[in-house]
């Protein structure tokens, strides 16, 4: 194995709809790395709207809604914009997806056909191997074992995975519910399972939120239960510790990805300081 190679594969988790307390009260392993130095923790303050197909395309793109057009859930259209899969693939890179139907149709295809877009192997498209739901409680499970069979067969440089349970659970159950916080319990577990393999392979692992979830079940305004999520970052390039006394922008996310890949970021992006990352120009 070329090390140096293998540093630069990264795999990216949006846990849809955790907030950022929630992630520390009720994720215990990954809060245990954290406890025992193997990984870094940030809060980060996402971007308005704060609501998810906005905020996959910030994520993605490292733009805000006001530039990119996709203000709200119902803009249903490819991206404009270059996102972290088109730059990974034009650099060579191999990417793969296990995602919402909502991220096919920002960067693959819109609208989405339940029936031909669920699977897509196709190495011209930004997501050249891709596994899509469209059912917000397609359980986690599965979600992160369509993830693993990815990274097991297609060995992508670059890994999106996107589960939803979490985020069901709030809008049905409220954030204050046993359902929700049994929901983050879950998939802290499931977690537990693959990151071990995942670290000891030298994957850089960047586990984050799109937004949060209020006390009515709702988000996509300005409070801090919606905006606050976190972000823990593994891998050689981060500085393992608490790194939480200044919010991380949202819009830091999708830079940070490109300088973990060694690739170019787009034009249309802007570098942002990340505390404790050690490979920053």
């Amino acid at each position: 194995m070329d090390w140096g190679d293998r540093l630069n594969k990264t795999v990216v988790i949006v846990l849809d709809g955790l907030r950022y307390d929630v992630m520390l009260s009720s994720m215990g392993y990954l809060n245990h790395l954290i406890e025992k130095n193997q990984a870094a923790l940030y809060k980060v303050k996402s971007e308005l709207p704060s609501l998810s197909r906005p905020l996959y395309e910030v994520l993605l793109t490292g733009t805000p809604s006001c530039m990119n057009g996709i203000t709200a859930n119902s803009v249903v259209r490819l991206s404009r914009f270059q996102s972290v899969f088109h730059l990974a693939r034009n650099n060579g890179l191999k990417t793969a997806a296990a995602a919402y139907y909502w991220v096919s149709e920002l960067y693959q295809r819109a609208p989405f056909d339940y029936f031909s877009d669920r699977i897509q192997h196709d190495e011209t498209k930004p997501i050249q191997h891709g596994m899509f739901y469209y059912d917000d409680s397609y359980p986690d499970s599965h979600l992160l074992a369509d993830a693993e069979y990815l990274r097991r067969s297609f060995d992508p440089d670059f890994l999106y995975i996107h589960p939803m349970n979490i985020d069901d659970a709030g809008h049905k159950y409220t954030c204050d519910s046993p359902e929700y916080r049994g929901m983050a319990l879950k998939m802290d577990s499931l977690l537990a399972l693959l990151l071990p393999e995942w670290i000891e392979a030298g994957y850089h692992i960047l586990i984050t939120a799109d937004h949060g979830m209020n006390a009515d079940g709702h988000h996509g305004g300005t409070g801090e239960a919606e905006r606050d999520v976190g972000f823990i970052a593994i891998g050689d390039h981060f500085q393992p510790g608490i790194y939480t006394d200044e919010y991380l922008p949202q819009l830091a996310v999708a830079p940070l990805i490109c300088g973990l890949l060694n690739i170019p970021m787009s034009a249309d992006m802007v570098a942002i300081p990340v505390p404790g990352y050690r490979n920053q120009v």
